[in-house]
């Protein structure tokens, strides 16, 4: 919900980074692949309790995040396999935050946890479902024409998840609290989600049905 209004503040931030990045012949992928290792550390801190350096590491892998996607554009070298990469990588990263929780305390935190994993798969299924089926009807996305694969919105986006990361680090004994309201709003994004995709692709497709049956035949059919 909020990444569409974040997007075009951020990026500014990032450009004196991406000028040094690309003098030092860095490439996206690799700005990639260490920040989703930036950001899986948050995993052993968290199941140690160390809040602060996993607060740290999830700060820093968003900032990569963010970096990877304007290094690539301003190389000109954005591709399919480095959007592909960069949202693996993302969603295994989200993954991994409230799996470290259930693991530190299985006993309070492990069912929320479960359940805020539930929510996720259903959010990044309907998320992909949606941008395969998109990328074959070659459907507009004019909010965020940059990314590497149709980006469908909801009620909970990344910049959602990231403040709520935040929140669990900053506030850990609420976490269970925490969770299970994300966890209601990302079951929101999900029916929306899906609902809205059906409908879209439902009506996307009735659309070229029907202008190939009414599109001229050539003179040989």
């Amino acid at each position: 919900m909020l990444d569409a209004k974040v997007t075009p503040f951020i990026k500014p931030l990032l450009r004196p980074l991406i000028h040094v990045l690309d003098d030092a012949g860095v490439t996206p992928n690799q700005v990639t692949l260490a920040g989703f290792i930036v950001g899986i550390l948050a995993l052993p801190f968290i199941i140690l309790n160390w809040w602060n350096m996993a607060l740290g590491c999830i700060i820093l892998n968003r900032v990569f995040d963010g970096i990877d996607g304007e290094l690539a554009r301003y190389q000109k070298k954005s591709s399919s396999a480095g959007g592909y990469l960069d949202i693996c990588l993302d969603f295994l990263f989200y993954a991994s935050v409230p799996l470290a929780f259930g693991i530190a305390n299985p006993a309070e935190w492990g069912i929320p946890a479960m359940v805020l994993l539930g929510t996720f798969i259903g959010t990044g299924s309907s998320f992909l479902a949606f941008a395969i089926a998109a990328e074959k009807f070659q459907i507009d996305r004019p909010q965020f024409a940059n990314k590497s694969f149709y980006y469908m919105q909801g009620l909970t986006e990344g910049t959602e998840t990231i403040l709520v990361f935040l929140a669990f680090c900053i506030w850990p004994q609420y976490f269970a609290a925490i969770a299970y309201v994300f966890a209601a709003a990302c079951a929101v994004t999900v029916v929306t989600r899906i609902t809205g995709g059906f409908f879209t692709l439902d009506k996307v497709e009735r659309h070229a049905a029907n202008a190939k049956r009414t599109a001229p035949k050539s003179e040989h059919e």
